[in-house]
C-alpha cells in the first residue's frame, strides 16, 4: 500500500450534495483540484469523468493512478431519503418491537407535533425466533430451527434484499446468530446478512439492533455503488486500490466498506476534520472549532489540545445530526466510533421559504446538485443561500468553481423577490441578507452542540472554516460566538478531499466486559484485549496490508455505578493493574466534570466496554504546494451588502497571494477557484507561513 513520491497520481474524492470535489497529488509533488457538479443518478459518474478528464490534461492514462481515496454520502442519503434496501430483522422472541420502543428520549420536550422516525424495517418483516441467552452468554432456550425456517419463508416471500440478525445477549455468545446466518445463506444465498455480533458486539439492545439494521439497510446499495465505481474506473484503465473514509476518520478498503457500510455513514465530514487536525497542529493552533459548509449541510466539530473529539454514538436523519447525549431521539441511532460532528441542513443549496406565520426559514430542504440554486438556471424557482450570497455580492457574479459553472444573478434576484421579498414587503437586498442571517443562526446551533453542550467555551477556540460556502459565512459566525480568529486553509472548497490524502488506515473493535474497576479479574479482561488485538491484525492482513508498523491504542467506556451511560477515556500503556485502573478512574472523573460540570460523591466505577484502535501509517507524499491559476482572481472591486447598518460598500476583490507579507482591512473579498473568503468591515486578514488566511474578527455581543 506504500506509494513512493513521484511514482504516480494519487486522487482524493469527496462527493457532496452539490459538487464532487477531486484533489490530485501529481507525480511532481504538486497538488491540484477540480470541482464537478455531483451526479445523483449515478454518483460514480462524476468521479470517473473527473479523473479521466484530469488524466487527459496531464497527457497520461488511467494506469498512472496509484491511489483512489474516497468519501461518500451515498449511505447517508439512502437513510435520509428512505431509499435503502428492503430489509428484514430476525430477533429473539419477545423483542420484535425494540426498534419501535427506542429510547425514552425526544429531541424537543415541548414539541407536541414531533413524531419519531419510522423504523427502517416495517413490523411485518421484524420476525421473532425462539431462542434465548442470558447476560453471561449461557443458553436459556435452545435455538428452535423450525421457527427460523418459518421466518425465512416469510422473508423469501417478501423478496428482502438484506437481513439483520440481532439476538438477545449475542455480544456474549454469538452461536445462535451464526447458526441462523448459515441457514439463511443456504436458503437465500443472494441476500446480504448483518450479524449484531459482528457489527456491534456490545450490550444495550436497542443500540445494537438499530446499528445492525442500518448496516443491513444500506449494505446492498453501498456494495452495488462500490462495484459500479470499480468497474467504471477499470474501464478507464484505473485499477488502483480504492480506500474509503470511515466516520471515525480512518480509511478502510472498499471490500471492508461493503461489508460494514455503517462505518462510512459520515465519511465526508470526517475527512475534513482529519485535514483540519493536521493543519491546525502544524500551524500552532491546538484548539480549533471546524466549520464545514457545503451545498447541502454544515458540519461542525472540535479539536482540543491537538486531539479530535470522538464519540461512540451518533444519530443520523434528524434535523440536527449529532453525537451529543443532550439531544437524542430525532434520528436513527448508530453506536459506532465517530468523530464528534454536529450537522445541520444549512448549505449553499438550502432553500429559503416563508412559513404560515410569515417567518423566514432556511433548510433543511436543499436544491442539491440538480436543479441546484435558482442562479444555476436549471429550472429551480426557489431561492437558496447561494442565491442570497450572490445578490449580496459575496460570490462571483458570473461563475463558480473557476468558471466551470456559470451563474445568473437575474434568476437569483427573481427567486428572492417572488418568494421572499415581495410577500414579506422587504427589499431584495434585505431579504437576501435575512436568508444569510438565518442560515448563520442555524449553523450556530451546530457549533454550540459540539462546544457549549460539551462544556467548552467557543471563546477559547479558533475557527477553521472550509467547504465551498464556509469561508463566506465564517467571520460572521465567529463574531456571533465570540471567536476572535478564523483560519481559512489553502484550497478550502476541496479541503475534505485533501484530508482523504492525509488519512491513515484504521480499524476499530469493541467488546462489552461489564465489570467493576476494582477487584475485577484483570486477567480475563487482558484475555479479551488479546482476542481483540488478534482480530484487528487478522482484518488488516485480509486487506492485503502488512500490520508490522501498526499502532494499537486502547480505550475504556466507564461510568459511575448505577448510571446507564458511559464516557470513553484512554487506557495507559502496559499490562492492566490496580494502578492502571486507578489512572483510568481519574481520567473518567476529569472528563465527567468537563462534560457535566461536577463529580459524583460516590466513587464506585464500572468498566463497561473496552475498545481498540489500529492505525497503519501510510508512507506517502502529502504534497508540496497547490498549483494556482492567476486568472481566478484579478484585482477588482464590487458592491457588497453587509446589512442595513452599512448598506452596500464598494469592496476590493483580491487573491490569496495578495495577502502575502501584509495585512489588509475589511471589507475585503478574497476570491479563489473553489470559494470566496468574506472579510467584513472592522476585521483584518493576513497570510501565515502555512498559507492560511487568518482573519482577526471584530466581535459583537455574543449570541
Amino acid at each position: 500500500m506504500t506509494v513512493a513520491a513521484g511514482s504516480g497520481l494519487r486522487v482524493g474524492v469527496d462527493i457532496g450534495g452539490t459538487f464532487t470535489d477531486l484533489v490530485f497529488l501529481r507525480p511532481d509533488g504538486m497538488l491540484d483540484r477540480r470541482k464537478r457538479p455531483s451526479t445523483p443518478n449515478d454518483y460514480s459518474r462524476a468521479i470517473v469523468e473527473g479523473i479521466a478528464d484530469y488524466c487527459a490534461e496531464l497527457g497520461v492514462d488511467g494506469t498512472s493512478v496509484t491511489d483512489v481515496v474516497h468519501a461518500t454520502t451515498v449511505a447517508t442519503n439512502a437513510i435520509l431519503e428512505r431509499k435503502g434496501a428492503s430489509t428484514g430483522l430476525l430477533t429473539t422472541e419477545g423483542f420484535r418491537d425494540v426498534l419501535e420502543l427506542r429510547r425514552m428520549r425526544i429531541p424537543l420536550s415541548y414539541d407536541l407535533d414531533w413524531k419519531k422516525p419510522e423504523p427502517l424495517v416495517e413490523r411485518a418483516l421484524r420476525l421473532p425466533v425462539r431462542e434465548r441467552m442470558d447476560a453471561r452468554g449461557n443458553v436459556l432456550i435452545p435455538l428452535d430451527m423450525a421457527s427460523v425456517d418459518t421466518a425465512i419463508d416469510e422473508l423469501a416471500a417478501n423478496d428482502v434484499e438484506a437481513v439483520a440478525i440481532c439476538f438477545l445477549h449475542a455480544y456474549r455468545n454469538a452461536d445462535h446468530e451464526k447458526a441462523v446466518a448459515k441457514r439463511l445463506r443456504e436458503r437465500m444465498p443472494r441476500t446480504q446478512i448483518s450479524l449484531s455480533s459482528d457489527v456491534l458486539p456490545e450490550m444495550l439492545e436497542f443500540e445494537r439492533t438499530s446499528t445492525t439494521v442500518v448496516n443491513a439497510y444500506v449494505g446492498p446499495l453501498i456494495g452495488q455503488y462500490l462495484d459500479r465505481l470499480r468497474s467504471a474506473l477499470a474501464a478507464q484503465k484505473i485499477r488502483a486500490p480504492i480506500l474509503v473514509m470511515q466516520s471515525n476518520g480512518g480509511l478502510i478498503s472498499a471490500s471492508s466498506a461493503a461489508e460494514r457500510p455503517v462505518t462510512i455513514i459520515e465519511s465526508g465530514p470526517a475527512a475534513g476534520v482529519v485535514a483540519a487536525q493536521r493543519l491546525a497542529g502544524e500551524s500552532g493552533y491546538p484548539n480549533v472549532i471546524t466549520l464545514d459548509m457545503g451545498g447541502t449541510t454544515t458540519k461542525a466539530s472540535i479539536i482540543e489540545r491537538g486531539e479530535i473529539l470522538r464519540s461512540s454514538e451518533y444519530e443520523v436523519g434528524s434535523a440536527v445530526s449529532v453525537s451529543s447525549r443532550l439531544v437524542r431521539g430525532g434520528g436513527y441511532l448508530l453506536r459506532i466510533p465517530v468523530i464528534d460532528i454536529s450537522e445541520v441542513g444549512a448549505g449553499g443549496g438550502s432553500i429559503a421559504t416563508l412559513d404560515a406565520g410569515g417567518s423566514l426559514r432556511v433548510g433543511p430542504r436543499s436544491a442539491g446538485a440538480v436543479p441546484g440554486p435558482a442562479c444555476y438556471g436549471l429550472g429551480n424557482p426557489q431561492p437558496t443561500v447561494t442565491d442570497a450570497n450572490l445578490i449580496l455580492g459575496y460570490i462571483s457574479p458570473t461563475s463558480l468553481a473557476g468558471g466551470t459553472l456559470a451563474v445568473d444573478a437575474a434568476l437569483a434576484e427573481t427567486a428572492i423577490r417572488d418568494k421572499i421579498a415581495g410577500p414579506a414587503k422587504l427589499s431584495v437586498l434585505d431579504a437576501a441578507y435575512g436568508i444569510h442571517t438565518v442560515a448563520n443562526s442555524n449553523m450556530v446551533r451546530a457549533i454550540k452542540s459540539v462546544s457549549v453542550e460539551r462544556g467548552r467555551d467557543p471563546l477559547d477556540f479558533a475557527m477553521m472554516a472550509f467547504g465551498g460556502a464556509g469561508p463566506i459565512h465564517a467571520a460572521g459566525l465567529a463574531s456571533q460566538l465570540g471567536i476572535r480568529r478564523v483560519l481559512i486553509p489553502p484550497a478550502p472548497g476541496v479541503f475534505s478531499a485533501f484530508g482523504l490524502l492525509r488519512a491513515e488506515i484504521e480499524h476499530h473493535t469493541a467488546r462489552t466486559v461489564l465489570t467493576s474497576t476494582r477487584g475485577s479479574d484483570l486477567a480475563a479482561v487482558e484475555a479479551v484485549l488479546a482476542e481483540m488485538r488478534a482480530d484487528l491484525l487478522r482484518r488488516t492482513r485480509e486487506e492485503g496490508l502488512d500490520p508490522a508498523s501498526a499502532e494499537i491504542t486502547r480505550f475504556a467506556d466507564l461510568r459511575y455505578r448505577g448510571q446507564s451511560s458511559e464516557l470513553t477515556v484512554a487506557i495507559p500503556c502496559g499490562m492492566l493493574s490496580d494502578a492502571v485502573m486507578k489512572d483510568i478512574e481519574e481520567r473518567f472523573e476529569a472528563e465527567f466534570e468537563r462534560t457535566y460540570g461536577h463529580r459524583a460523591d460516590a466513587k464506585a466505577f464500572e468498566l463497561v466496554t473496552i475498545r481498540l484502535v489500529l492505525r497503519l501509517p501510510r508512507q506517502v507524499e502529502h504534497g508540496k504546494a497547490w498549483r494556482t491559476d492567476a486568472s481566478i482572481a484579478k484585482d477588482s472591486e464590487r458592491l457588497v451588502y453587509f446589512g442595513p447598518g452599512t448598506g452596500q460598500i464598494k469592496t476590493a476583490v483580491r487573491s490569496r497571494d495578495a495577502l502575502r507579507g501584509q495585512t489588509l482591512s475589511g471589507p475585503l473579498l478574497i476570491q479563489e477557484y473553489d470559494t470566496t473568503i468574506v472579510v467584513p468591515p472592522n476585521c483584518t486578514a493576513g497570510l501565515d507561513e502555512h498559507a492560511n488566511v487568518v482573519i482577526a474578527v471584530s466581535n459583537e455581543p455574543r449570541a
